[in-house]
């Protein structure tokens, strides 16, 4: 009797539930992170792929659609994209620079010993226009003073 006891105890302990393992299953994480690789590989070429079309802006047409540069000079020539305009030219620029979908960026840059008065005078027909996209430039160069 004392044998078939321990042959007993013996296939108890053999049936008995493994212990619980403590470590995730890599399987299915690596089953779907290769699903998500392949759809990833395969939708790229179609995000790159772009046919460029230059439509311009039409000739002789002084307003850039990205960018127009208002520029007051020491010599009193207010100039518009590196041309010199007067105030009535600069008025009819702005309110067709208003009128491009988007409309551009108006950059206001006065030389360092230009005219207060006409870069305030230049200022006022800028604030009287319906241009919505302003912005100075090229005060960074102005920073430090110095008693050369």
């Amino acid at each position: 009797m004392g044998d078939k006891m321990m042959a007993s105890a013996a296939i108890d302990r053999a049936v008995k539930a493994p212990a619980p393992v403590g470590e995730i299953n890599m399987t299915p994480l690596i089953d779907v992170l290769l699903v998500l690789l392949i759809m990833f590989i395969i939708t790229i070429p179609i995000a790159t792929n772009a046919v460029e079309i230059d439509v311009g802006v039409g000739e002789g047409s002084p307003i850039d659609p990205v960018i127009n540069k208002v520029v007051v000079t020491e010599g009193g020539a207010v100039l518009w994209n590196g041309e010199a305009v007067s105030r009535r030219e600069l008025a009819t620029n702005l309110t067709l620079a208003s009128r491009v979908a988007p409309e551009p960026e108006l950059q206001f840059e006065p030389e360092a010993n230009a005219s207060y008065d006409l870069s305030a005078r230049t200022l006022s027909i800028i604030e009287a226009s319906p241009v919505t996209k302003f912005g100075f430039v090229g005060n960074e160069k102005y920073r430090k003073f110095t008693t050369d």
